[in-house]
């Protein structure tokens, strides 16, 4: 088989198992929420979520009939092989899976108001590209945004005497009153920058990170867990009918920004919260650290 097609059906086979399989990671907090739930109706919801994840094994079809739109995070080596080649594989590869797992189609075109039918349509798959300079691999971080998780995502740009208050306020405030829409228990990724493009970018980066990570700043790790602490708090619980956890984790992504503006976005992911990394050496060998069932 040629490297290009081995690279494009391993890539396809890793779309459709994150419709299907949750990355481990995410896995384990949902259970460890489970497990500390005191709730009769918060655990019965866990209990239904489980079952879901049990079904969608047994039956060998997506976790959530809403399988989103990919976007993907392409950290590229300059010496990878077919780094000319990449966008046209990688729309090859998302074509293919939508076809097999099969994906629900969800790209409308702007303005023209249709959907494509096979999740390909301009500037989709979303991809971002990240060089990795004396490198021949690459590294995929894939996610499935679905229309639930992606509504209450939010940046603004506050004035520098808001202040970290004012962060913590826009966070809580864009949780509270948007998250129960987002299918509950959620992960939140919170991004501040000097502008809201790189505030929101950074968000979604943080969101991507492996599930309750802390940053590796102290003063960043320890407002992510006051951030989680006070999301907790509010009692928004698993589908948002009340229980002892709401969140599974919340994490910061920074960035230096200007002296004038204070720039923060949130991403929000769900419960079913697709996620998924694929790394590819120059020979097309493929492996997967947040999927352990991945064989690919």
């Amino acid at each position: 088989m040629e490297k290009k097609e081995k690279f494009v059906l391993s890539l396809a086979r890793f779309i459709v198992l994150m419709a299907k399989r949750l990355p481990d990671d995410v896995v384990s907090a949902l259970t460890a929420l489970r497990n500390s739930e005191t709730s009769p109706s918060a655990s019965a919801v866990y209990d239904s979520m489980f079952h879901n994840l049990e079904e969608a094994k047994r039956l060998d079809r997506p976790i959530c009939q809403d399988t989103g739109l990919i976007q993907i995070f392409a950290k590229v080596g300059t010496s990878f092989p077919f780094i000319d080649d990449l966008e046209g594989l990688l729309t090859e590869a998302v074509r293919i899976a939508s076809l097999t797992a099969p994906l629900r189609p969800n790209v409308v075109e702007p303005f023209a108001e249709r959907n494509t039918g096979n999740n390909i349509g301009t500037r989709a798959p979303w991809i971002e590209y990240e060089l990795e300079p004396r490198s021949s691999g690459l590294e995929l971080t894939i996610y499935m945004a679905g229309g639930g998780c992606s509504l209450p995502g939010r940046a603004k740009v506050l004035t520098p005497s808001a202040g970290y208050r004012g962060m913590a306020e826009f966070v809580l405030e864009t949780v509270a009153t948007l998250g129960v829409n987002a299918c509950p228990p959620l992960t939140v990724g919170v991004g501040i920058g000097t502008c809201a493009p790189s505030a929101a970018k950074l968000s979604k980066k943080a969101v991507l990170r492996p599930v309750g990570s802390r940053n590796p700043d102290p003063a960043i790790a320890k407002t992510e867990q006051m951030l989680e602490d006070a999301l907790n708090h509010i009692g928004i619980g698993p589908q948002g009918l009340t229980g002892a956890k709401s969140v599974t984790g919340v994490q910061i992504e920074a960035a230096a920004r200007h002296p004038a503006a204070f720039a923060v976005g949130v991403s929000v992911g769900c419960w079913v919260h697709r996620r998924g990394i694929v790394r590819f050496d120059r020979y097309m060998a493929a492996n997967s650290p947040t999927h352990s069932e991945a064989k690919l």
